[in-house]
């Protein structure tokens, strides 16, 4: 009897957890509306003026969101959104169109994603347009209410805003900049890049027609701030079904953030990138070594996400090198210092690893050039190496200039975890760094 309910403890147990999981995940993983904002209220409050002024008041706009990768631009125009759409009367006028530069390549590829997104296929039909400007025209003009004295008010998002200026002659940038500046269809143009020279790469025509708003993002908030969204990411909601885990589990948080260890690899994380997207990271990792047998996050698991997310990427493909590949690594490492940085090629290559060779016969395997030669390419396509220009037909393989992209620290690091390294290779490496 006491093993049957201990089973049935077990299943609401791994219930529970599986509930926890999905809510932090969908959290971490999706810019949801109903997460907080952190560190950008000015800027918030700026956009959603701006919007209502277009949602309600018929005004035509445009402005530009800059931020670096991770600093929540996509994450504020949501927020925004969700809070304009809550206005009764927005909601059911404002239409939205969300378009991506890595997806609408082009302004055909653009428009049918603008025509769909409308809603206006039927509209459109097999209508032949002599121009872009004359199809958007008349895209803006189906929107029309009935009485025609007004029409609905349209955002545009334009995510990767930078990759719409390289469209040929910008026509669609030009267009919807136009109609936002004429008194056509009230308009709201928003753009989201992470590049700070955007305005340099705008043709004369399409500047004079933005307005030349900018709302800046720079995650401007300290450590202090940093913990408290860290513990704020990881509480549980008030209206998670069981209280009673909700209590325990928000207290096992709170013990989480006051503990020194979890503190530490905190300020490293911060140190290394301040973004909520790369804190979001290291709290999935720590978040799937939740178990039933685990059911609570601990001081380990966090030190544990954090190593995995410091982890060297080149370090850990050098693990996982043939010793012949190692050696060849090592030869260039120590042209690299013979030479200073200067580039080298494979037969340079080769023949310091034949002295070596010749040194210590008896632990290293002599191999063919050809087969040397295999394993010099193979690490040109894993890019631990790279040429320095184009391969040009008439240049010989062995004698083309070539980059090591390893620095010593790496080599070293990973030659320490290099399962059955020779020894005489390992000693090879540290004369040949002996400045290290």
């Amino acid at each position: 009897m006491s093993s049957r309910k201990s089973k049935s403890n077990n299943l609401i147990h791994a219930e529970l957890l599986s509930q926890v999981q999905r809510v932090l995940r969908e959290r971490f993983c999706h810019q949801s509306p109903h997460s907080n904002l952190f560190g950008v209220q000015v800027q918030y409050k700026h956009l959603i003026e701006l919007l209502k002024r277009t949602a309600i008041h018929g005004e035509s706009n445009s402005v530009l969101i800059i931020g670096p990768r991770g600093s929540g631009k996509t994450t504020l125009i949501n927020h925004a959104l969700k809070e304009l759409m809550e206005i009764e009367e927005v909601s059911e006028n404002v239409l939205q169109v969300h378009l991506n530069g890595l997806l609408q390549i082009n302004d055909k590829i653009a428009l049918k994603e603008i025509t769909r997104q409308l809603n206006l296929e039927n509209v459109v039909g097999d209508k032949v347009f002599g121009s872009f400007a004359e199809n958007l025209s008349f895209l803006l003009e189906a929107l029309k209410k009935g009485d025609r004295s007004s029409s609905c008010p349209v955002i545009f998002i334009l995510d990767e805003f930078d990759l719409f200026a390289h469209h040929k002659n910008q026509t669609l940038l030009y267009n919807l900049f136009d109609i936002s500046q004429s008194a056509q269809t009230p308009l709201a143009v928003i753009g989201l890049t992470c590049r700070l020279d955007i305005l340099e790469l705008l043709e004369k025509r399409v500047k004079s027609r933005f307005s030349h708003r900018q709302i800046h993002l720079m995650n401007s908030f300290g450590f202090p701030q940093y913990l408290k969204i860290f513990k704020e990411q990881l509480s549980l909601p008030a209206e998670f079904p069981d209280k009673l885990f909700t209590e325990k589990w928000n207290e096992s948080i709170q013990c989480l953030t006051e503990d020194r260890s979890v503190r530490e690899v905190l300020q490293k994380h911060f140190n290394v990138s301040k973004n909520l997207r790369s804190l979001h990271m290291l709290l999935m990792l720590a978040l799937n070594r939740v178990t039933t047998s685990h059911p609570f996050m601990t001081a380990a698991d966090m030190m544990e996400a954090h190593q995995f997310c410091s982890m060297d990427s080149k370090a850990n493909i050098v693990h996982g090198l043939s010793v012949l590949e190692i050696c060849l690594i090592i030869a260039m490492k120590h042209l690299n210092d013979i030479y200073e940085e200067e580039p080298f090629n494979f037969q340079m290559v080769y023949n310091e690893f034949q002295k070596f060779v010749q040194r210590k016969a008896h632990s290293v395997y002599n191999f063919e050039k050809p087969v040397v030669m295999k394993a010099f390419e193979h690490l040109q396509q894993l890019e631990l190496i790279r040429p320095m220009e184009r391969t040009s037909v008439n240049t010989q393989r062995e004698y083309q200039l070539m980059k090591l992209l390893l620095d010593n620290t790496q080599i070293m690091n990973a030659l320490q975890k290099y399962p059955n390294c020779p020894t005489d290779v390992r000693q090879w490496a540290t004369s040949s760094l002996s400045w290290l």
